[in-house]
């Protein structure tokens, strides 16, 4: 226990180089991931013992104290790392492997109500950024990258770096892929914007009646006045 305990510390001031030069003393009292951690490893020894309300309880309770949610079924490798933590959400069947790293606001979330298996997986040094969602039973590979506020629904092969809504792997091996340039133009282009839908409706609107009024214009008769001597 205190060795895997050491190599929790290690592991932050590893990582984090706000943590670099910090005693293990500022590092035991200040990281929520690592509270979160070891409180989820007591709740999954309860839930493998079949203690689930207890289980269940401790979660919540690490959630109030931490603001990471971590159901008490998840399997998580060593040396894991929550960066900042707030708003982390890891379900029930996750599988994380070793050296992971997650940072504020991912979600390692289900895409229904089906039962059994139906939460992602994370290879060995797999890094999810800020905002990024994973959903559904899917693999990410080896090593591979979310980037930040990237919706993942689809299996990552090893060694790739995925982005955009939904994601899409724009590095693999190293090397940039075709797909990176059609990514770019989901993000920026493809998505849905009700606002900029609206402005372009209500602009061919009134290119309409414009229209309609230099008609009739070009169609009244010449010389005829109205009440007051004005042209009608």
């Amino acid at each position: 226990m205190l060795e895997r305990i050491r190599e929790d510390i290690a592991t932050i001031k590893e990582r984090d180089p706000a943590a670099c030069s910090s005693s293990a003393l500022n590092v035991l009292l200040n990281y929520p991931g690592l509270h979160a951690l070891w409180m989820h490893r007591i709740n999954h020894r309860l839930e493998k013992a079949g203690l689930c309300t207890f289980a269940r309880w401790g979660s919540q309770c690490a959630r109030f104290l931490t603001g990471i949610e971590i159901h008490p079924g998840a399997s998580i490798g060593r040396r894991f790392f929550i960066d900042h933590g707030m708003g982390v959400v890891i379900g029930e069947t996750s599988v994380i492997g070793d050296d992971v790293t997650l940072f504020q606001g991912v979600t390692l979330g289900g895409t229904g109500k089906q039962v059994g298996k139906r939460h992602p997986d994370l290879g060995d040094g797999v890094t999810v950024g800020v905002g990024a969602s994973v959903l559904g039973d899917i693999k990410v590979g080896d090593n591979s990258k979310v980037g930040a506020g990237a919706v993942v629904i689809y299996e990552v092969p090893p060694n790739c770096t995925v982005v955009g809504v939904p994601g899409k792997i724009v590095v693999r091996d190293g090397a940039r892929t075709d797909s990176e340039e059609h990514a770019a133009q989901d993000r920026h282009e493809d998505l849905p914007d009700p606002v900029f839908d609206m402005i372009r409706f209500v602009a061919a609107r009134v290119e309409e009646l414009e229209s309609k009024v230099t008609q009739l214009e070009d169609t009244r008769p010449s010389g005829v006045q109205g009440a007051h001597g004005e042209d009608i």
